[in-house]
């Protein structure tokens, strides 16, 4: 492998132009996005991901920079390696607390049409979300819980968003997501079969109540709006989780998660049956 370059002053242009891939604008345009941190780029890479430039900081790495074998990796796949100082990395990352792992890669735009779906898909449907964070937090529950693919209809944020990919440790690049309008997913859905699910609290039917064991996609809204009435019209069941305290709703990604995995505990007995 080449010697890495090393940039030291926080104003090159390169150090600039990593710093613009913060704005969706730029994200964009380039079709490029930022994985920031050693685990999330380890999962990256893992799931197929080539990146296009790795920037590194040995003073940040700390033992990474020995133990790691995430710069050889990356370099292997005909990532070019650049060496940050400190002040230049602190400049690009966008994270607290960086651990001097830092990459620019490509990102792929999917739609509805483009996913490619097992004969027994589990699909989850976000309507709208437009926290990164929890974007990122329902795609690490997405991959734990084996979901097919992930559909952003309607969306505010965006996939490449460096802090949906943070949020969700990486697993954006391991999990097939998309991007669609809401009329659009409910026809993908119905074209393909699959009876869709809503979470909704004005329901009286419980999520447990319901047969997640076959096909089936679910769906999520905004904490503060919830599903739109297009959606929930068109849902097959209409689903709650019940609540006994003040509050009458949870974070979105908590009740993807109960959702999800109510699903995962019926199909699992379906199959030990």
């Amino acid at each position: 492998m080449p010697e890495p370059t090393t940039i030291t002053s926080p104003a090159n242009p390169r150090v600039k132009a990593l710093a613009a891939l913060r704005r969706r604008r730029t994200r964009d345009e380039q079709g490029r996005t930022l994985v920031e941190g050693h685990e999330e780029l380890d999962l990256a890479l893992r799931a197929g991901v080539v990146p296009e430039t790795l920037y590194v900081c040995p003073e940040l790495m700390g033992d990474r920079a020995r133990s790691s074998d995430v710069v050889d990796r990356a370099a292997r796949l005909g990532a070019e390696v650049v060496r940050l100082s400190r002040p230049a990395f602190e400049k690009a990352a966008y994270r607290e607390g960086p651990d001097g792992f830092l990459a620019v890669v490509p990102t792929v735009d999917r739609r509805c049409a483009d996913l490619d779906l097992p004969d027994d898909p589990l699909v989850l449907v976000c309507q709208s979300v437009e926290k990164p964070g929890n974007l990122g937090a329902m795609l690490r529950t997405a991959d734990a819980a084996g979901v097919s693919a992930v559909v952003a209809a309607d969306p505010v944020t965006d996939w490449r968003n460096p802090n949906t990919v943070r949020a969700s440790k990486g697993t954006v690049f391991a999990v097939p997501v998309a991007s669609d309008g809401t009329a659009t997913t409910l026809a993908w859905l119905r074209a393909h079969g699959i009876p869709l699910v809503a979470a909704t609290p004005d329901t009286r039917t419980e999520h447990t109540q319901v047969d997640w064991t076959g096909p089936v996609a679910v769906a999520v809204g905004t904490e503060k709006e919830g599903l739109t009435r297009e959606l929930l019209d068109a849902a097959d069941h209409r689903v709650r989780i019940p609540m006994v305290g003040r509050a009458d709703s949870l974070n979105v990604s908590t009740s993807a998660a109960i959702l999800l995995y109510e699903a995962v505990r019926q199909r699992r007995g379906r199959a030990g049956s």
